[in-house]
């Protein structure tokens, strides 16, 4: 196995480019994992560590654009008004050195489905920045997962930054695992409400096989929220409307039985996990629409 050293972006984009084969590695917090268990022995291995954009973020007006490697404690520090969906997710990370470590763009490219920061990725609506020698480009990442540990980067493009939309209402995020720390989830949900769109999205993870969202039960909810004026009223969403939502959740998965947990198991904490957060989001959202009214 060789490795390789860029000094800068375009000298490691040329060394994608001449060796697409190249595994990247920053925090190396999946990669080293896979190699240590001889699970993945690659050609080349391409350290990142020395490229310092991409471990800068910036808040802008409508969107934060986080470098590929900022680590997950300073989204934490940093970024939790911004991304608090994000920021919830990076606290379930593994163990402090692991956060001090890894990063997102390290998420997306094992695109492991169990990965922790996807379903709040998917919640916020994001966007990932791949570049090549041929050029920029931003895939939506709806479109990012195409399979089991697989995503849409060419061979050739690496991940430089993702771009999320910073939050406009209350976002949350669940995780079941076996304990509280280094523990891959055995299923995970994360939840934004996006009050300037009226729009509920979500983001399931470990319940399919990959990141997924419920679009069925995202338009079911959309519709009730609509027709019943909650998004103006501010009133509680009724126990039916929530359960139907978290039943639509649950259908949505395709999951499957592993030393993990059983697919039975991973759709009724789906079901759990998705009630429970629309629950949480919209007692907070309902917080803020009183304070806003009475300030009114």
């Amino acid at each position: 196995m060789d490795f390789l050293r860029p000094a800068g972006w375009e000298e490691a984009l040329a060394a994608k480019a001449e060796h697409p084969t190249a595994v990247p590695i920053a925090g190396g917090t999946d990669v080293m994992v896979e190699i240590n268990f001889d699970h993945r022995r690659p050609e080349y291995l391409m350290d990142l560590n020395r490229i310092g954009d991409l471990e800068e973020w910036e808040v802008g007006e409508d969107s934060v654009r986080l470098g590929a490697s900022v680590p997950y404690a300073k989204i934490m520090e940093h970024l939790r008004a911004e991304l608090p969906g994000l920021a919830l997710a990076s606290h379930t990370v593994a163990s402090p050195q692991i956060r001090n470590r890894g990063g997102v763009g390290g998420n997306l490219g094992t695109a492991s489905p169990a990965g922790d920061a996807h379903p709040a990725l998917l919640a916020a609506g994001a966007e990932v920045e791949a570049e090549s020698v041929r050029g920029t480009r931003r895939i939506p990442i709806d479109a990012f997962y195409t399979g089991v540990k697989r995503n849409a980067l060419a061979p050739d493009e690496l991940i430089r930054a993702v771009h999320i939309k910073k939050a406009d209402g209350p976002q949350q995020y669940s995780k079941v695992g076996t304990r509280n720390a280094m523990v891959i989830a055995v299923c995970a949900f994360g939840l934004a409400l996006h009050p300037e769109t009226r729009t509920v999205r979500t983001g399931i993870g470990s319940a399919a096989p990959t990141p997924i969202r419920a679009h069925v039960a995202e338009e079911f909810l959309n519709a009730a929220l609509e027709e019943g004026g909650f998004w103006d009223n501010g009133k509680i969403v009724t126990p039916s409307v929530a359960q139907r939502f978290a039943d639509l959740c649950a259908a949505a998965c395709n999951p499957i039985d592993d030393v993990r947990g059983t697919a039975g198991y991973r759709r009724h904490a789906v079901d759990v996990m998705a009630r429970r957060t629309l629950t949480w989001t919209w007692e907070s959202y309902r917080g803020t629409h009183r304070t806003t009214k009475g300030a009114a």
